[in-house]
Parts: C-alpha cells; structure tokens; sequence
C-alpha cells in the first residue's frame, strides 16, 4: 500500500444540509488522517482553477456556480486525509461522481441529486488520482496549512498583505 493524501471537499449543498458529520463519519471508515481543514468562500478564480479540466463541458457555468454556492451556502470545507491508499479508500466512500449511478451506502449515493439543468449536487469532491491530487491541494492549501510535509517545499521571504491578528 501507497501513502498518499487527496483534496476532499464537502460542497455546499453538504453544508447546507448539515451533512459535515454524516460525511466525517463516513470518512472515518478510511482510518486516514487530516492533517489540514478549514472553510473557505470559493472565489470564481478558485473556482475555475479547480475545474479547470471541465472548461469546455456544457455545463460549465452551473457547476462553478455551484461549488462557489450561489444555490446554497457560500462555503465549503477542504480537507487533506493522507495515509495508506487514501485516493483509492476515499473514492470508494465517496461513491460515483452521478449520484443516481453512485452505490446506495456511498456518500454521494446517499444524499446527493441532479438538479434539473443537469448539475451533480453530489456533496463530495474528492481527488481522482495523485497528480490531480497534487495540483488540487496545491490551490487549496499553502504548506503551513498542512501539518505533514507531503510535498517539497522551499523557505521563502514572502512579504503578504492582509489580515493579522491585533
């Protein structure tokens, strides 16, 4: 078995639904680990960033729609799980991408829908394989956010402008 970690993302009709516990549940079958976590507002560069392999599907502008929360709650929780064959153990949870395809006792099987243009409110994301895995969390995390080292990392002067605690 291959220690791997992977991008999991409870959208948000998840948490809209107050399905956060039901999923980590779930997702505790894995005996993986978090070793990051946190909610995020989806911004449209994030967004399309994140599909970017979609952008030529006809439905597009409804999932980046999606998963930014104009239907629903403008957040999402992402998570990182690492640990022996986390890809391949998450994706079996998480079930078929089309939730009327996905297994009944899957996450996505179980609480997921299509709405009527077609989108895949199906709760979950989860990374396809390593290299998908790679770049997704890569967009969604910066290293000190992830509290194993899973990549290669560089030190940095990085002089950043925002928030700070008072």
């Amino acid at each position: 078995m291959k220690t791997n970690q992977t991008l999991i993302l409870i959208k948000p009709d998840g948490l809209k639904k107050s399905l956060t516990g039901n999923v980590l549940t779930r997702l505790s079958e894995t005996k993986l680990d978090i070793v990051a976590a946190k909610i995020a507002q989806v911004s449209k560069g994030l967004a399309e960033k994140h599909y970017s392999h979609m952008k030529d599907k006809p439905f597009f502008n409804e999932l980046i729609k999606y998963i930014m929360g104009d239907y629903h709650k403008k957040k999402v929780m992402a998570l990182v799980y690492w640990g022996p064959d986390a890809i391949k153990k998450v994706r079996e949870i998480c079930g078929s991408t089309n939730p009327e395809e996905a297994d009944t006792v899957t996450i996505r099987g179980q609480y997921g829908r299509i709405t009527t243009k077609g989108v895949y409110e199906n709760v979950i994301h989860a990374s396809t394989n390593e290299e998908e895995a790679e770049r997704e969390i890569k967009l969604w995390f910066e290293p000190n956010d992830i509290i194993v080292d899973i990549y290669p990392t560089k030190t940095a002067d990085i002089n950043k402008k925002g928030k700070t605690w008072a």
